[in-house]
């Protein structure tokens, strides 16, 4: 599995990979993506809400994957973090797959990393994932639909994911 390396069509700028440490907000299966080494970032142009320049389909950043971990920005979704990164610019990189996170080989993208330099991430300045629960004070009243968002937030899972029994 050495060859193989994720392809993440993303709006976001190497700007906003470096300060979260990778690129999130990903539905993905954390176990199938635990597995890849690297993911080659290219530029979705066509959002209101990026914030990168390059032109649609342009592959503008390689990361080598460290972990993958829960997002910081959105529950229940995916952060893929990075441990060192190289700057790129491939034109028309992105061909067009169906979901915005691909699966492939070095092999298959005809892709070489004979001629990248990395870099090591800087670091980055944790915040608690984002949650209705601001502090570590208990509520008087906590009802189990707030219990669930909580706990689907800090496993990354859906809400609906949660059980929670009482037994009284």
């Amino acid at each position: 599995m050495a060859d193989d390396v994720m392809v993440i069509f993303t709006a976001k700028s190497v700007e906003t990979c470096l300060e979260v440490g990778g690129s999130q907000s990903w539905v993905l299966n954390r176990a199938n993506a635990k597995h890849y080494k690297y993911a080659i970032l290219c530029r979705n142009a066509h959002t209101n809400w990026g914030d990168g320049k390059e032109p649609h389909g342009t592959a503008f950043m390689i990361g080598h994957i460290s972990d993958v971990v829960p997002s910081t920005e959105t529950a229940g979704r995916w952060l893929v973090k990075f441990d060192e990164y190289a700057r790129l610019d491939i034109p028309d990189f992105w061909q067009g797959w169906r979901n915005p996170v691909r699966y492939t080989t070095f092999e298959e993208l005809s892709f070489s990393l004979n001629d990248i330099s990395f870099e090591p991430m800087p670091e980055v300045i944790e915040e608690p994932n984002k949650t209705e629960f601001t502090s570590m004070e208990t509520p008087d009243r906590l009802t189990i639909a707030d219990a669930k968002k909580a706990l689907a937030a800090t496993f990354g899972v859906k809400p609906e994911a949660v059980e929670i029994i009482i037994h009284g």
